[in-house]
């Protein structure tokens, strides 16, 4: 069950501001909406699996998230 309280809660980011994330490894493994989010008012959390270039997209609202500390051949 949702923690009812969760949207009276201060600091928490909106879930689904942005719709272009950059990641590291150090966010492994990728979810959305990201921690830190209020949970209350967004879609399901999921797992985001990145392509061989680093790029990933949420299936439920497109937010695309891209790492950013690999190599480029």
């Amino acid at each position: 069950m949702p923690n009812p309280e969760t949207a009276k809660q201060q600091g928490l980011r909106m879930p689904n501001d942005e719709n272009r994330y950059e990641v590291t490894a150090a966010d492994l493994p990728i979810q959305c909406p990201l921690p830190g989010s209020s949970l209350w008012n967004s879609h399901p959390r999921i797992y985001i699996a990145l392509d061989e270039e680093g790029f990933g997209k949420c299936l439920y609202c497109g937010a695309e998230y891209v790492r950013t500390d690999m190599d480029s051949d």
